[in-house]
């Protein structure tokens, strides 16, 4: 008997996208499901949609992103991960600082990148599916 989520032996990790604009997590969609065993569960625009779909059925990783319009990130991460400890979360934002990170690590984010930097992207849901965190050395950048 073969599960939904196994398919020739290969697990497929269940994604949920959490992002307040549409054109953001189409885009986030599409370049996460290129990835062979990856797979977007569900979508959230707001933080109480993706602690309502969490509850629901929780996922395997969560891509959270930072400026919503009810809850910033670092608060929904913290409820998660109080509720959920062993769900990995990379938080996304178009402002990453080393503020930011270290205030997101301290609630239990896993990872940290620039939502811009689709590359980053890719690469932080791979480490954090290894249980290992990615937090850029210099999220500020060296600029003054």
């Amino acid at each position: 008997m073969i599960q939904k989520s196994v398919e020739e032996g290969i697990y497929v990790v269940r994604i949920l996208l959490v992002d307040d604009n549409p054109a953001v997590r189409r885009y986030l969609r599409a370049i996460l499901e290129q990835q062979e065993s990856w797979q977007v569960c569900g979508e959230a625009r707001t933080g109480a949609e993706a602690l309502h779909q969490v509850l629901e059925a929780p996922p395997d990783l969560i891509v959270l992103d930072y400026q919503m319009p009810d809850l910033n990130g670092v608060d929904v991460a913290k409820q998660i991960f109080e509720l959920f400890p062993k769900i990995p979360i990379l938080m996304v934002t178009l402002h990453l600082s080393n503020q930011l990170s270290e205030a997101a690590r301290h609630v239990g984010v896993r990872g940290a990148c620039a939502k811009q930097d689709i590359g980053s992207v890719v690469e932080a849901i791979n480490v954090l599916l290894h249980d290992k965190t990615y937090f850029p050395v210099s999220a500020a950048g060296h600029t003054a």
